[in-house]
């Protein structure tokens, strides 16, 4: 599709040729990126394409999978294909706040006075991998909130803007649980996915084995550049979204909340808690990022049923009902995706 003519449709209308060339160019460089990263990332590539999507869209992801999946691979190689700086932080019960943000430390200058220095923490970079972050206690936890919704942290009561494109990844372990200390829902609703990796199949698991016990170095190519992302960024907020697919994406939303009236009668004893207002926002603009990285002009409706499971498992408390009778949130929301057809 190389016109907005071609999409048959009024609301295409709305992009100039500028960006319609844009999304041409970022539908072409998304492939370059797939292709650089399947180098080393052997699978995997419904979770590349979600991380993309979180990172066009200048939103957080939450990656949950068992150790050995490749996850931190996974997150520095997408910093080194696109030049963007990144900082891995290992969450531990004695991590600080200030472990992550940066503190002011007594230094002595070059005329002899000493002085406070700002000294930065590892928060201070493009991409960040908050590595099994139910690992630390709530205040250190708490540090990323204001980083990840403002970008920016304020220490001392001094406020230091963070670097353009920023993303914070971070791992939850779902095996361990033991001396864990659980997201509270208002953090999880921060990330606008929760990407679940799964194991890889037989075929995936011996090429690992083939490419990860050589000792071969692979260095990727670098395919865009952080001004590049953040012009893609503010591309994805124009492109066109029909009113139908707003309506499908609140109505979706809605049908979550057991306290309402337009949700199901079969889901109501399995969930306590429904998602908010933020998952309509982030079902439209992950939407919007995915059609963009497809090189459509507008938002489809496939677009927003691609990313619906990845915004709102997350956001659903389900009850001990639905637990006793192993009913996941994965399940419930694939229902009711199928039930909106």
């Amino acid at each position: 599709m190389s016109t907005v003519t071609n999409t048959n449709t009024p609301v295409a209308a709305n992009l100039s040729d500028d960006d319609v060339q844009h999304i041409d160019r970022l539908r072409d460089s998304y492939g370059r990126f797939s292709k650089e990263l399947g180098r080393v990332i052997v699978g995997q590539k419904d979770t590349i394409e979600q991380l993309a999507i979180c990172l066009f869209a200048r939103r957080h992801a939450l990656l949950m999978g068992v150790p050995g999946l490749a996850k931190t691979l996974l997150v520095s190689k997408i910093a080194e294909t696109m030049s963007l700086g990144f900082n891995r932080i290992q969450f531990t019960p004695d991590l600080m706040p200030m472990d992550i943000t940066g503190t002011d430390i007594l230094q002595e200058t070059a005329e002899g006075r000493r002085e406070f220095q700002f000294i930065k923490g590892p928060i201070f970079a493009n991409i960040i991998l908050a590595d099994e972050i139910n690992r630390a206690p709530p205040k250190t936890q708490a540090a990323l909130l204001e980083a990840m919704q403002e970008q920016r942290v304020t220490v001392l009561g001094k406020t230091f803007e963070l670097t353009s494109p920023f993303m914070v990844l971070a791992t939850q372990n779902p095996v361990e649980q033991e001396g864990t200390y659980p997201l509270p829902e208002a953090q999880l609703d921060r990330f606008m996915f929760l990407v679940e990796l799964d194991y890889p199949n037989e075929e995936e698991e011996i090429q690992i084995a083939r490419t990860t016990t050589g000792d071969d170095a692979f260095q990727l190519s670098s395919v865009m550049t952080g001004q590049e992302i953040m012009d893609y960024q503010r591309l994805v907020r124009r492109v066109p979204v029909p009113d139908h697919i707003y309506d499908y994406a609140a109505k979706l939303v809605r049908k979550t909340r057991p306290q309402g009236t337009t949700a199901p009668t079969w889901m109501k004893p399995y969930v306590s808690w429904g998602a908010g207002p933020r998952a309509v926002q982030n079902l439209i603009l992950g939407a919007k990022s995915r059609a963009a990285l497809q090189g459509s002009y507008m938002v489809r409706l496939e677009d927003v049923q691609a990313v619906a499971k990845s915004v709102l498992v997350h956001r659903i408390i389900t009850t001990f009902a639905a637990q006793a009778e192993g009913v996941s949130a994965k399940q419930i929301v694939q229902r009711l995706v199928d039930e909106m057809e």
